[in-house]
């Protein structure tokens, strides 16, 4: 693994920093205002920025396909998520925001080319926004094969019946199409083979928000999360997405990229929270002495760069394997980097808040929100112990014949 960057990927990290000193950071209070003044509209100021970055070339950087977008490995594109990563709302700014890359890697990967022209190409120009809906309040959803939303063929249609929960961006204005994974076979032996995933625009007769929810009190605004209900939603067979049982599949494909997209943008608020850390602990002094000078703050702060370094070692490597051997092979790796970044992130965040004292849980700094966004990432794309659980089986298995 080279662990050196190519000229063309350094050029992009210091043009995405140059963006991000010049444009993100001093905007961080006038986009939190703004969303407190309109809630589920984009304001105005992510707006603008956005416009900048696509002036710039800054643009759908997460896109594999060169046809789409830069064409980067991931392997390239995991220092640029990590500068995004440096604030919370930053990837948006550049198109390249949860669960919007995910959702436009599955139009191109299964979609049609109409489901690709009316749907990928807006969301490719910012112009929409999109939400997936699998996770379900009423069943165990860390196991998949639980959904209980049905899809059922009736005709040229299907109709939805369902409840989803905690479907990211479904409060946002501009949510557009909702990609949902239920069953149309939920009697078939093979429970792989019971679930469908199906294309609902936004405005289909019976599909309803029925809440906004919040996760450790925040909700995210403008994307947030929601409660979602789906009654006799009927929508054309158009809108199938790969065939009938195939659901499955289509979120496997979905999801491995996904995680590791998380993992690289966490590294970057974790990175950040360690640089904010030093400059406290320089600049505050306790008992006679600068806080930086105490022997219990020097050791948190080099286990606190030791974590971040893990991090993006430990991502970088699956990255690496998930280019050069494709996502199904680097599964170990990706199960690793999602269990173990999130978990460490938090760490730092939490001790990089206890050293900013009181003020490092207000909104006088981004750390509680970043520790908001790494806690729930234990939960996102499938919890800690489903992954603990497969990579286990996995490790056994390579060691044990």
């Amino acid at each position: 693994m080279d662990f050196q960057h190519s000229p063309r990927v350094q050029d992009l990290q210091q043009r995405l920093t140059a963006f991000m000193n010049e444009h993100v950071y001093p905007n961080e209070h006038a986009f939190n205002q703004q969303v407190k003044e309109q809630r589920w509209k984009s304001p105005a100021v992510l707006e603008t920025l956005k416009a900048k970055a696509r002036e710039q070339g800054l643009w759908n950087l997460f896109m594999p396909d060169a046809n789409y977008g830069p064409g980067l490995a991931n392997i390239e594109y995991a220092p640029l998520a990590e500068i995004m990563g440096r604030v919370f709302w930053a990837a948006e700014v550049f198109n390249c925001n949860a669960p919007d890359t995910g959702n436009m890697e599955v139009l191109l990967k299964y979609g049609t080319e109409e489901q690709r022209q009316r749907w990928l190409i807006p969301l490719l120009a910012g112009e929409i926004r999109s939400a997936f809906a699998m996770t379900e309040p009423a069943v165990a959803s860390s196991d998949a094969t639980n959904v209980e939303t049905s899809i059922l063929r009736d005709g040229d249609d299907y109709v939805i019946n369902g409840r989803k929960w905690f479907i990211t961006n479904a409060m946002h204005e501009r949510c557009a199409i909702f990609i949902v994974m239920g069953k149309s076979d939920p009697d078939n032996p093979n429970r792989h083979l019971q679930q469908t995933q199906i294309l609902v625009p936004r405005d289909t007769p019976g599909l309803s928000v029925a809440r906004p929810l919040s996760t450790l009190g925040y909700y995210e605004e403008p994307g947030g999360h929601a409660e979602v209900v789906f009654d006799t939603v009927r929508v054309p067979k158009e809108n199938l997405l790969l065939g009938e049982g195939r659901g499955f599949e289509v979120a496997q494909g979905r999801l491995g990229p996904g995680r590791i997209h998380h993992c690289m943008r966490l590294i970057g608020a974790a990175q950040r929270s360690l640089e904010f850390a030093c400059k406290r602990v320089e600049g505050r002094e306790v008992f006679g002495r600068k806080l930086s000078q105490q022997g219990s703050v020097r050791e948190a702060i080099a286990v606190m760069a030791s974590k971040v370094e893990m991090c993006r070692l430990l991502t970088l490597r699956a990255a690496d394997k998930m280019d050069s051997e494709g996502t199904k092979e680097a599964r170990d790796l990706i199960a690793m980097a999602k269990i173990m970044v999130p978990q460490l992130t938090s760490e730092v965040l939490d001790m990089a808040i206890q050293m900013h004292g009181a003020g490092g849980l207000s909104e006088d700094y981004f750390m509680a929100e970043a520790f908001n966004y790494a806690r729930w990432c234990r939960m996102a794309d499938g919890p800690d112990q489903v992954h603990m659980m497969s990579l286990g089986k996995q490790v056994i298995r390579q060691y044990s014949n």
